[in-house]
């Protein structure tokens, strides 16, 4: 199988046009005997020139995060002739189901796609290597875009562009202020022996540790940050990229679902947690509920409204005095469908909402994340003290330290429901070990990913 080369632009104007002609999407084992070939994208004129045509643009996104209605109610604002249609569901369905939406007769022009896994071998996402030419996004921090590319060999990090984020995010852990006061805890943990230290406190004295919920999987968050301060990042990103050789049953996760299974065994989560989704658990803790939660940045804006000068946000702290911290933070990723009939009009959007200063301005106020784009441009503003002035110098500490790792729930498409899910409600109910954990979801990894 060949792609047709594309021709690497500059703009000297407002419109940079490419034809792109036959261009194919990379596959994952396109060229191997007997693997299919991946369907075309579709021919396309790529410009960078909004039509004043009347459009109306499709969005799936995920149930509760509301960045994509203010990011749509704005640009409609500013560009009349285009309006949205936007469709949720939850995290889980939505990983689940993206295949089969992207190859329907009607596929949503963009598509919270957290993880690429077949959809590029498939043929159903556009590759974005055009408009990255044209519009020029060879300015913007190239480990920005690295996790929403994929090469030919199906590895994620390298090759041809296939998604954005709407938002870069960070994660953290969130404390409730007021309760620690009542504890005698007057600063954030330094270390995860301080942390384990403050948790045995909030139990100690009838408080809930840590607000957590794993109806959905997002305990994680919780799994994900106690292996983080343990294994090698870079072997743990060579995984999630799915580089040959790579593991996941490395001592360094076993250590961290281990420490996970002792704070299960001593007590730490809610009772109830397999019953807890994501939104019971962000509405307990800003309730008051739970001395910590693990979550990211999307949720300043949100915490600081319920509990107000109560509460306070820091990075994940390292195993040893002093180290270098480790965060999980990705891309709010998103994917053009292959099959859209308006992939100049999507992309256009998504290229808006890098650049338009009130767009960059909706991601931070909204999410707390980072903008993302050209660094030169000028940063959205925030109010002195609050959490997402947190959550911003988080980044850049992050950044500062080369700190971050994707999500592992991102390594392939079933991985999460399948595998992850599952055992980890088996994990923080004290049903299974650390190690067996992380065994049974290498398993599930190797099912998914072959003979890589």
């Amino acid at each position: 199988m060949t792609t047709t080369p594309h021709r690497r632009l500059r703009r000297s104007g407002p419109v940079a046009l490419l034809a792109i002609t036959g261009l194919a999407v990379a596959a994952l084992t396109a060229c191997a005997p007997g693997a299919a070939a991946p369907a075309a994208q579709n021919d396309v004129t790529v410009s960078t020139e909004l039509t004043s045509d009347p459009v109306e643009l499709t969005i799936a996104d995920e149930t509760g995060f509301p960045v994509t209605d203010k990011l749509t109610e704005e640009f409609t604002k500013q560009h009349p002739n285009v309006t949205f249609t936007i469709t949720r569901d939850t995290f889980q369905n939505l990983t689940a189901n993206a295949p089969k939406l992207l190859a329907s007769a009607t596929p949503p022009d963009l598509i919270r796609l957290p993880t690429l896994g077949d959809t590029v071998r498939d043929g159903l996402v556009a590759n974005l290597d055009p408009y990255f030419d044209a519009y020029g996004w060879d300015a913007w921090p190239a480990s920005q875009l690295a996790p929403l590319r994929m090469s030919e060999d199906g590895i994620r990090g390298s090759g041809s562009l296939y998604q954005l984020g709407l938002g870069y995010s960070i994660t953290g852990i969130y404390m409730n202020d007021k309760l620690a006061a009542q504890l005698g805890i007057d600063a954030p943990p330094q270390t995860l022996a301080e942390l384990e230290d403050d948790m045995a406190k909030a139990k100690a004295a009838g408080a809930l540790p840590i607000m957590a919920g794993d109806k959905d999987g997002v305990v994680n968050f919780v799994v994900q940050a106690a292996m983080n301060q343990y294994v090698d990042k870079d072997q743990f990103l060579s995984w999630m990229f799915n580089e040959p050789g790579a593991r996941y049953d490395e001592e360094g996760n076993v250590k961290g679902a281990e420490l996970v299974r002792k704070w299960a065994d001593a007590g730490y989560f809610p009772s109830d947690i397999n019953a807890i989704d994501y939104f019971t658990f962000t509405s307990r803790f800003g309730e008051g509920e739970g001395l910590f939660t693990f979550n990211g940045n999307w949720e300043a804006a949100n915490y600081q409204k319920a509990l107000g000068s109560d509460v306070s946000f820091f990075l994940v702290p390292p195993a040893e005095a002093g180290g270098d911290h480790v965060a999980m933070g990705a891309a709010n990723s998103f994917s053009v469908a292959a099959k859209s009939a308006h992939l100049n009009e999507i992309v256009y959007f998504l290229n808006w909402v890098h650049t338009d200063p009130t767009a960059r301005q909706i991601i931070v106020d909204v999410t707390g994340a980072s903008p993302g784009g050209d660094p030169s441009l000028e940063q959205p503003k925030v109010e002195s003290g609050s959490l997402i002035e947190d959550a911003l110098a988080m980044s850049a500490q992050i950044g500062a330290e080369n700190g971050q790792v994707d999500f592992m729930s991102n390594t392939t498409a079933g991985i999460y429901a399948g595998s992850i899910i599952p055992e980890s409600q088996l994990l923080v109910t004290s049903q299974i070990t650390g190690k067996e954990f992380v065994d049974r979801v290498q398993a599930f990894y190797e099912k998914e990913v072959g003979g890589k």
